[in-house]
């Protein structure tokens, strides 16, 4: 077993303290992180570090500090950060085929780059197909990148408009006990959509597109009869729609538009005995040209740590 194990010394240039101390964190909590997430061990004085442990840990553990010691030059290192770094560090680091270059997503107040070749993947297929699924558990990315490739989309004036939709109130969008106007009852189930709009256009301008309604909140239930062009649409939680809301759905799409779905498949909660709309679609649409279909997968996950352990336990539990 002993020739498995390495150890490894590695030395970070340029020597900078305040780059240091970064990398490393307050009581070198960032290096225990690694070592935690890793299972490796890791030794330093000033600059220079020593990684131990099995051969496959101490290469990624390598890795990832020399990615997080260059990103120090333009960052402040937090633990989410390092996070960050050492999953996408772990990710399969596979490019998309064809010589394709890696996507960058550019909105008002960020850089977004895809991390890993599913996330690549997903993010070339929005620009090249018309509608696009994007399924997988929680904490992929899915929803963000959508949320950024049509946020980059009207900043470039590629679409007039964003829509967003999602089922509501366990897929039966009974909205009518709850308080408020419709946008009111609606805004909650659309929380994590408004936050990435959020981060990368601003409150203020998000709040005068929607004003104006080139960013627009509409109900799953209320798009029956409508025809959507120039538009950039998005449908999240897509898993709680039933076979006729979304074939309701997909046949609203008019010329010059762009749809993203995404969802969930393990985490349905349409009532006993009612099929998946998301899950028929999926057989039924297969096949089709200008229709695109990612799989993310648990090693995707890019949230807590501790979400892609979850991920992972419940996809055995159901193998199982």
């Amino acid at each position: 077993m002993n020739k498995h194990l390495k150890n490894t010394d590695i030395r970070l240039e340029p020597e900078n303290n305040k780059r240091l101390a970064s990398l490393c964190g307050q009581f070198n909590e960032h290096l225990i992180q690694l070592e935690q997430r890793l299972n490796v061990d890791i030794k330093n004085r000033g600059n220079h570090f020593s990684v131990s442990g099995a051969e496959v840990d101490v290469d990624t553990a390598v890795a990832a500090l020399e990615e997080m010691y260059r990103s120090t030059e333009i960052d402040q290192l937090t633990p989410a950060k390092v996070h960050i770094h050492m999953q996408e560090t772990q990710m399969d680091k596979s490019q998309p085929s064809d010589g394709v270059d890696v996507p960058v997503i550019h909105t008002r107040k960020k850089i977004i780059k895809p991390r890993g070749g599913n996330q690549q993947s997903y993010v070339n297929s929005i620009s090249k197909n018309d509608v696009i699924f994007g399924i997988g558990p929680a904490g992929t990315g899915k929803t963000y990148l959508a949320v950024a490739c049509a946020v980059e989309a009207l900043e470039s004036e590629k679409v007039a408009r964003i829509i967003l939709a999602r089922p509501a109130v366990e897929a039966g969008e009974r909205l009518g006990f709850l308080p408020g106007d419709l946008s009111e009852k609606i805004n909650p189930y659309l929380r994590p959509l408004y936050d990435a709009l959020y981060e990368m256009l601003g409150v203020e301008r998000v709040e005068k597109l929607i004003e104006r309604n080139v960013i627009e909140i509409a109900p799953l239930a209320f798009m029956r009869g409508r025809t959507l062009s120039d538009a950039f649409i998005i449908l999240d939680e897509a898993q709680n729609t039933t076979p006729e809301q979304i074939k309701m759905f997909l046949t609203r799409i008019g010329y010059g538009s762009t749809v993203v779905v995404t969802g969930d498949i393990t985490q349905i909660d349409l009532p006993k005995h009612t099929e998946s709309g998301l899950k028929l679609v999926m057989k039924i649409l297969k096949d089709i040209p200008n229709i695109s279909f990612t799989q993310f997968a648990s090693s995707d996950v890019v949230r807590h740590p501790i979400v892609q352990k979850i991920v992972s336990a419940y996809e055995k539990h159901q193998q199982e």
